[in-house]
């Protein structure tokens, strides 16, 4: 094969088109990894459809959560099947060696500093590739791992981050292709876990696949919502305070919503992302003695974790992906933009 094929965006909001070019040479610090899948993100939808402006100028192959397999670079690397973290960083600045690699300033994400994984092959730097083990392969296939680079490790990372303790109540709004993963995960790792949505049908899905509780928010305000959650916590035995809130939503109605939640020495962790400004009273966090984090991707040094939760068998990805050709491209982003999917959806390149 002589020939890198990439499902390019041209403009904002303009179809994405097949180009195809000559086979990269690499340099001493890269490697060029063969696509399996690529997951689409909302992160993708907000380049594409909200303004959100990417680093790289267009024109621009988009994607970033990816697995494939090393082609060329170096030996050791050369043939694995692996995962590309969305957040490559340099590993030396001040923020990596503090353990915050996750927001290096230095940073590289596929489909914003360089061409993404909607792509047959990508390029990049191989300090932080992620092997994966056979005996992992031999649950999923290698595509359906793609959302290991972003869908599970980001709920991984700020679950950690916020530190969750076996017994805490967790609250997850918004339980779609990420939500539904942090919900799991912290279920894993010992809490109480109620699912906040407006679909049925994720709320369904998570609820099989062991979350305690779920709450269908639609068309309730946020004093309703508030009344019900204390039942809930209540109904599970879990504390009255010290609740766990993680935003997945990305926005602002769920947002004001975890805000308007936060008790007694709860921790807020935001996780979706949206260009609307919620309006939140602040003091809130002094009143109650409460904390609200961020979070940003996933530091490559824990993606080693997730994969290994995935190799016990404790998370299990089957009912949460869905795969598609990344010829239909268009139609999967444009099906994503009106929320049509349940699911997260794996492009998988047709030349591979």
């Amino acid at each position: 094969m002589n020939k890198i094929h990439q499902w390019q965006m041209t403009a904002l909001k303009t179809p994405f088109s097949l180009v195809s070019s000559d086979m990269p040479t690499i340099q001493s610090n890269e490697a060029l990894v063969k696509v399996a899948g690529c997951g689409v993100c909302h992160t993708d939808i907000s380049f594409w459809n909200d303004g959100v402006r990417t680093k790289k100028d267009l024109p621009l192959t988009l994607g970033h959560e990816i697995s494939g397999i090393v082609l060329d670079g170096p030996e050791h690397l050369k043939g694995k099947n692996v995962i590309i973290p969305a957040v490559l960083p340099c590993g030396e600045c001040d923020l990596c060696k503090k353990g915050r690699s996750n927001i290096c300033q230095n940073q590289l994400m596929p489909g914003n500093d360089f061409h993404g994984g909607f792509a047959s092959h990508i390029v990049v730097p191989h300090k932080y590739l992620c092997p994966v083990p056979d005996s992992v392969l031999q649950k999923y296939a290698l595509e359906q791992l793609a959302v290991i680079a972003d869908a599970i490790s980001t709920p991984y990372q700020v679950i950690k981050k916020s530190e969750l303790e076996p017994g805490d109540l967790a609250i997850v709004i918004g339980v779609g292709g990420v939500g539904v993963y942090g919900a799991l995960i912290a279920k894993i790792m010992g809490a109480k876990v109620l699912a906040i949505d407006i679909s049925d049908e994720k709320l369904e899905a998570a609820k099989r696949n062991g979350v305690d509780a779920t709450l269908n928010s639609k068309g309730m305000d946020i004093k309703e919502i508030k009344n019900q959650v204390k039942v809930i916590a209540q109904n599970l035995g879990a504390p009255k305070y010290g609740w766990k809130i993680f935003e997945i939503s990305g926005t602002a109605p769920g947002q004001e919503l975890a805000f308007n939640l936060i008790t007694f020495t709860s921790t807020l962790s935001i996780v979706g992302f949206t260009m609307t400004k919620p309006d939140v009273r602040l003091s809130n966090l002094m009143a109650f003695d409460a904390k609200l984090i961020g979070t940003w991707g996933c530091k490559p040094e824990l993606y080693p974790e997730v994969v290994a939760l995935i190799d016990s068998g404790k998370l299990k990805i089957n009912d949460f992906v869905q795969i598609f050709p990344m010829s239909k491209i268009n139609d999967v982003f444009a099906d994503t933009l009106a929320h049509k999917f349940d699911k997260r959806s794996v492009l998988v390149p047709d030349f591979n």
